[in-house]
């Protein structure tokens, strides 16, 4: 079959991202820069402006930040470990890794709402053994989110890094030790420069999924409210569907920016790709 001729098996896929995808994302944009007196980018103006906006923006992407951050820690150490297993072992901690994948984000929510709550599991066992004399207040901060987000979002990253760890040969391991390097040394200096690109995919996947998580927020936040609730709020409830708009887009130009941001630092980290 000749080249040509073997692009169009994409035409149908990039049709249906074009109508269903891209053109509804222009049409949102578009609603947020022309109005019936022309172009402006007063609504934009305004949300910077307003303290409670960006008081959300922020506490969105701390959260999200915390969460990679705490994810890639968790999640580097049991990748390893499971990239070194024999083929059964890999496979079966793998569908373990992945189960929770199969589980909705409600019933975890509620599963860690029956865990932090104030008179839940944590706080009865930490009163009952006397470490604390009242309980934590977990549930509805973002702290909470952060533990739920991870709970979410930790899987993707694991997955990521063991495919990454698979294919870094023993015998890049075995030289470095013959040089001298502890095995410290060689976790630091060979094994981590070889995973960037699984840290940059895994860490690209953790904040964009946190960035604009809805129901783990939702449930496990209570009026502390991220962007992605925000949204929903003035859409759905305020049924002002320009502000909603307004949001929406900068969410998009924020998702955009830090996965640009990445795509550079991997670059500096490991500049043969």
């Amino acid at each position: 079959m000749s080249k040509k001729y073997i692009y169009l098996l994409l035409l149908p896929g990039v049709l249906f991202l074009t109508i269903f995808m891209l053109v509804p994302i222009f049409m949102t944009m578009g609603t947020t820069f022309f109005r019936e007196d022309g172009f402006t980018v007063e609504g934009y103006l305004q949300f910077f402006k307003d303290p409670y906006f960006m008081g959300i923006l922020f506490t969105t992407l701390r959260v999200s930040v915390i969460t990679t951050i705490i994810s890639i820690f968790l999640g580097f150490p049991v990748a390893y470990f499971v990239s070194k297993m024999g083929p059964r072992k890999k496979a079966f901690l793998l569908l373990l890794t992945i189960f929770p994948l199969l589980t909705s984000p409600v019933v975890r929510s509620f599963s860690w709402m029956i865990i932090i709550g104030k008179n839940g599991v944590l706080n009865n066992i930490l009163t009952g053994i006397g470490l604390i004399e009242e309980p934590l207040s977990i549930l509805y901060t973002p702290t909470a989110i952060i533990i739920g987000l991870v709970h979410l979002f930790l899987p993707l990253i694991i997955i990521t890094l063991v495919g990454v760890m698979e294919n870094i040969e023993p015998d890049l391991l075995t030289a470095a030790e013959s040089l001298g390097a502890s095995k410290l040394g060689v976790f630091a200096k060979v094994v981590v420069p070889l995973c960037v690109p699984g840290l940059v995919i895994g860490s690209i996947l953790v904040f964009v999924g946190s960035f604009t998580a809805y129901t783990t927020p939702a449930l496990l936040g209570g009026k502390q409210r991220v962007i992605s609730t925000f949204l929903y709020q003035n859409a759905i409830t305020l049924n002002d569907w320009q502000v909603a708009s307004i949001v929406a887009v900068i969410m998009i130009v924020v998702t955009v920016l830090v996965i640009s941001l990445m795509n550079v630092l991997a670059k500096k980290l490991n500049p043969r790709g």
